[in-house]
């Protein structure tokens, strides 16, 4: 056993866990800041892995439209807005406020954001934004973020421990004093068990896209920071809430954007389309290639908008048996480029990065692409997809972004004294949508708000609270038990079956039932570590407790909003409307005595 005592504990090193040990370092010249990495430091987690076509960063700047001092207040009503009015309005205000400062701490590091002839940043307008704020590098933009961050973080005295899983929280008369770390690399549980011991703790883990058999995560995203603060007694909002949209399967590019703007065929694999198939009878063809384009700009599915049909023909079209393609070849049946309403016709033309002419750009997507986005074409030769050469896209509908997270306030703090969060593994600030571009913002504002804060409440505190050494002999009696039960990998792919089945883009009020009756049973059994070690175990317990929390959620909200399409039977064309009368609301959900308690609650609302 190893211990390691800190004044500031930070949990995971994407870009939120990064600005948070940078900014507790900064406020803690003489004080100890330690970093823990489940995975290889710059090699793991969502930040230093995700692309898109386009990935954006969410800022409002001086030159920003509508121009003015506080042109960030409409960055916060649109926050709100789009956020389905469940998220708190002063959190909002926070990201919106802190999106210019946040941006040119980022660009003061090196990220290469792109700029206009003029030397502003150039910015375009994503889903859920009036005006242009996306500020990018390219497909890399988080990657970017995140090799900037590290450059900063290695100049800095930060202990870094990779390859280490914080397992379990540890409490003091209601107070997070450590947390249990399980090395990977250690063979005997006694060895690589490490105690973890500090003033105050930021989490900062990221989301759970394992918790389905579908996502755009990179591996090990098992939502730990969720599991373990619900079980130490933290709240949780919102989860209910996972952005999901439309993306290849091998390669896990998000199809959004350009990808749809190209208009292809939506095919499976027999060759036959069928989006015209779950669009309301009467629904011209030149009507759903108006909402494929649309979808580029509103890519996760959202019931507020008309283009979720394609999402719910996607799914509805898998269910069948069936796998799905996007067709780059040759154009939908009927399709005309002229068909196309004005306003999307303009935006094409200002996206295009070269002129192919009026004959090429009407003969396929494949030349509309090459048009508006190569570098996509290219980015997928890379990675094994030569559309080029003819190859399909197939697609799924997958896991993004949970919107959710551990209920924080406007200090990044939660209700459990010495815990802070960041990042994905927070809820609060988005509500059920956000804008594209807003998750690498978040973690930037709320990893430094944080970061600054946890660093602020360590130099209050004189002594730390010692770990008892009660404490480590029964989690290490916990670990060792863990001898009899359920194989990991049998566990895990059951879990993952319930949510993908029940609480994706189609959920009912019966299919959720199902599925919590299915995890009740898998609660009842032990959880056993197969060939891929402890760590694998330990996660799919989180993911347990993590596809518990989605699952009650998701029942208890009886309507749509944001990507929570709540259909009164499988079989219906839509889903049921939104009730702002009694669902402006989010679920509050705590462990309380060993029961999973869900509450609705008010939001703060907005005040600009």
């Amino acid at each position: 056993m190893e211990p390691i005592n800190c004044d500031v504990l930070v949990v995971g090193s994407g870009g939120a866990g990064l600005r948070a040990a940078i900014e507790a370092k900064e406020n803690l010249k003489r004080g100890k800041v330690v970093l823990v990495v489940k995975g290889t430091l710059g090699k793991c987690g969502v930040t230093a892995i995700a692309c898109s076509d386009r990935m954006a960063f969410h800022a409002t700047l001086p030159y920003t439209e509508p121009v003015g001092s506080d042109n960030w207040k409409y960055h916060a009503e649109d926050i709100y807005r789009i956020g389905g009015y469940v998220s708190d309005g002063d959190l909002a205000a926070i990201l919106a406020k802190g999106s210019q400062e946040a941006f040119e701490f980022l660009a003061g590091l090196g990220v290469p954001f792109a700029k206009r002839t003029e030397g502003c940043a150039d910015q375009f307008v994503t889903d859920g934004s009036e005006y242009a704020r996306a500020c990018y590098t390219g497909p890399r933009t988080a990657n970017h973020i995140e090799e900037a961050l590290l450059r900063k973080i290695s100049s800095m005295d930060i202990r870094i421990i990779d390859r280490c899983m914080v397992s379990e929280l540890i409490k003091y008369r209601g107070r997070v004093i450590g947390a249990f770390g399980i090395g990977e690399r250690e063979e005997k549980i006694e060895k690589g068990l490490k105690i973890l011991s500090c003033k105050t703790m930021v989490m900062a883990t990221g989301g759970a896209g394992e918790a389905f058999k579908v996502h755009v995560f990179p591996p090990g995203m098992t939502g730990d920071g969720y599991a373990l603060a619900y079980r130490a007694g933290a709240e949780l909002v919102n989860m209910e809430f996972i952005q999901i949209g439309l993306s290849s399967v091998e390669t896990k590019l998000a199809c959004s954007g350009s990808m749809m703007r190209s208009i292809p065929r939506f095919i499976n694999e027999e060759g036959r389309e069928f989006l015209a198939n779950y669009f309301p009878q009467g629904t011209s063809r030149a009507e759903i290639y108006n909402y494929v384009f649309e979808k580029g700009a509103s890519w996760p599915v959202s019931s507020e908008k008309k283009t979720c049909l394609i999402d719910i023909a996607v799914s509805k079209e898998m269910v069948k048996g069936h796998r799905v393609f996007l067709d780059y070849r040759c154009n939908p049946q009927g399709f005309r480029f002229q068909d196309l309403q004005s306003k999307w016709q303009e935006r094409y033309q200002s996206e295009m990065k070269k002129e192919l002419g009026t004959g090429k750009r009407k003969e396929s997507p494949l030349n509309r692409l090459r048009e508006i986005n190569p570098t996509s074409i290219e980015w997928l030769k890379e990675n094994g997809v030569n559309l080029e050469a003819g190859d399909q896209l197939e697609i799924a509908p997958s896991i993004q972004h949970f919107q959710g997270g551990i209920k924080i306030r406007e200090r990044g703090d939660t209700i459990l004294k010495g815990l802070y969060a960041a990042g994905e593994c927070a809820g609060g600030q988005h509500g059920a949508n956000r804008p594209g571009g807003n998750a690498l913002l978040d973690g930037q504002v709320f990893g430094k708000v944080a970061g600054h804060e946890a660093a602020l409440e360590a130099r209050s505190i004189e002594e730390r609270q010692e770990i008892r050494s009660s404490q480590i002999k029964k989690y290490l009696s916990k670990l060792i038990s863990m001898n009899d039960g359920k194989q990991a990998s049998e566990m895990r792919s059951e879990i993952q079956s319930i949510t993908s089945q029940y609480a994706g883009v189609v959920r009912t009020e019966e299919g959720l039932k199902k599925g919590l009756k299915a995890l009740e049973g898998l609660k009842k059994e032990k959880i056993t570590p197969d060939g891929k070690g402890l760590v694998f175990a330990l996660e799919t317990e989180n993911l347990r407790d993590v596809a518990e929390m989605i699952i009650r959620a998701c029942l208890m909200r009886k309507e749509s909003r944001g990507p929570h399409l709540f259909f009164g039977h499988s079989d219906d064309p839509q889903p049921l409307p939104i009730q702002d009368s009694k669902w402006r609301k989010y679920i509050v959900i705590q462990n309380q005595m060993g029961k999973m308690v869900l509450k609705k609650k008010v939001p703060v609302k907005l005040e600009v």
